[in-house]
């Protein structure tokens, strides 16, 4: 007891060493359990013990925050240190933005950037899921776009194909939609829940999208609220550590990330993405986790509808076979990658074909059924949901107005500027400006034309879902700006969306 009242009226750190100070302070923690053990005087102790610890970390803090403003590389047992402190609540907001603002001028070398996913992956619980399932747990994520909804056409068709899908998603904020956002515009369908109850939906749809757990990586939910209030989103190291430690605590056998470049991309230019995708893929090899990534385009919107109700609408056309053509390259290239590498497929082409097959086969649409009804929709709304001429409106909402935009000359369509189109549908009501914030799952946009297709003057080219407020002749002329139209002497077929992908080492154009 003595020396715990000793080692509260030290100075620290001493000597200035703040490595020093992290080992003292894990001394303390050591002994003072041990004399809870044996003195059984709870109350004093954690008193003590919390005024200790508490000098500590706010001394060390500063000096960790000064070593990495200085451009000085963090040791493991430094980042664990900061890690734990923003996990338990033992750092000031303005000392956790202070080493965000240092981390995002400074930069992490690679081992640095390992260190941090690590430490903040195991923050939290790490699932673990039955042996049986050894090999087949995979997911996939998108660093954001506009019109994004991949994984509720993926999840299933991976499910159908024997994998195990834990997806967990996350909300939109600012110009992209998540995915979570999209599903809660179906009546009933439940993001929340336990390990527990994840484990009972996948053994019964093979498949389920929800939101991070309350135990799940909390070191990553304190700081990617702190990333958005001092505008450092847009950090490498930052970017690495909250994407990898979600999906390294749902102890994946395989990950692939879709990350996107373009006008209406985190990263406009390809290099730049192309630099991020490969800090992610060794970033997560080395936590174990086979990991590839894709670098896609993000301009016009993916497929024809952006807005919440209208792309769980267009997800349910693509799982009865209907889907748009670069919907379903994205679909079949990520899920491709994944049975790869999973040993289900012998390489990417069958991948492909693999999950092309589950979804115009309707297996995939069953598995989809399967994860409504096990995440808290009604049988029969599943149900009709999921039937084949089913009526969707006469389950999801549908906005009270429309409008339909006319194009402004003949020509073929060249563009459609996603970031745009967003951008009016944000302030519409679709996106939110704040985490946790309103949106309105009804407002949305339905694009009549595709890329590449020949139209005339005064055809309709966009369908406006919209409510209050409505569309101001501003908004209107910002929407018809993000249509581009030019010459060409004959139709031609837009690019494909996928540019690369990077496996291990390996780029394959």
């Amino acid at each position: 007891m003595l020396h715990v009242l000793e080692l509260h009226s030290l100075s620290w750190p001493p000597g200035g060493d703040s490595s020093g100070c992290i080992e003292v302070y894990a001394s303390c923690v050591r002994a003072a359990f041990s004399l809870l053990a044996t003195r059984g005087r709870l109350l004093w102790l954690y008193r003590s013990l919390f005024f200790l610890l508490l000098q500590v970390v706010m001394a060390s803090i500063p000096d960790l925050i000064r070593k990495k403003r200085d451009g000085g590389a963090l040791s493991d047992e430094e980042i664990r240190f900061f890690v734990h402190a923003v996990a338990t609540d033992a750092i000031e907001d303005c000392q956790t933005g202070a080493m965000l603002m240092a981390i995002w001028l400074k930069g992490m070398g690679q081992r640095e950037t390992e260190a941090l996913t690590r430490e903040m992956m195991s923050s939290g619980e790490v699932m673990s899921w039955p042996e049986e399932w050894a090999g087949l747990m995979v997911d996939k994520h998108s660093t954001g776009g506009v019109g994004d909804k991949v994984s509720l056409v993926l999840a299933p068709a991976l499910a159908a194909c024997g994998c195990k899908v834990p997806m967990i998603s996350g909300r939109g904020l600012g110009h992209t939609g998540g995915t979570l956002d999209k599903l809660e515009s179906i009546p009933g369908f439940n993001v929340h829940q336990s390990a527990a109850q994840i484990l009972a939906i996948l053994r019964a749809a093979g498949c389920c999208i929800v939101g991070q757990t309350e135990t799940l990586v909390p070191a990553d939910r304190v700081l990617y609220a702190r990333r958005n209030a001092t505008s450092t989103v847009d950090s490498r190291p930052l970017i690495a550590g909250s994407i990898i430690s979600k999906k390294g605590a749902e102890s994946l056998s395989a990950l692939v990330l879709d990350v996107k470049f373009g006008p209406a991309a985190l990263y406009r230019d390809l290099e730049a993405a192309r630099e991020l995708a490969q800090l992610l893929v060794a970033v997560g090899n080395a936590l174990g986790v086979r990991t590839a990534a894709l670098l896609s385009r993000m301009s016009a919107p993916i497929g024809r509808c952006v807005g919440n109700s209208l792309e769980v609408v267009e997800a349910l056309e693509a799982l009865k076979g209907r889907g748009p053509g670069d919907l379903m390259e994205l679909v079949t290239t990520l899920g491709g990658v994944l049975l790869e590498m999973t040993g289900m497929a012998s390489d990417l082409s069958e991948g492909r074909r693999k999950i092309s097959e589950a979804v115009i086969g309707g297996a995939a649409l069953c598995r989809f059924q399967a994860m409504l009804q096990a995440q808290g929709v009604a049988n029969e709304t599943a149900l009709s949901l999921c039937s084949a001429h089913s009526d969707d409106y006469g389950v999801l909402r549908r906005s009270q107005h429309q409008m339909e935009l006319k194009t402004p000359a003949d020509g073929v369509v060249l563009d459609v500027a996603g970031l745009t189109l967003a951008e009016v549908l944000h302030k519409l009501g679709a996106g939110r400006s704040s985490v946790g914030g309103p949106i309105n799952h009804s407002v949305g946009a339905e694009l009549l034309v595709s890329l590449g297709q020949r139209v005339k003057k005064g055809e309709s080219w966009l369908r406006l879902h919209y409510e209050v407020p409505a569309p101001s002749p501003d908004q209107i002329n910002r929407l018809q700006s993000a249509l581009t139209l030019g010459s060409r002497d004959r139709d031609a077929p837009p690019r494909a969306l996928v540019e690369e992908l990077l496996q291990g080492h390996d780029v394959i154009p």
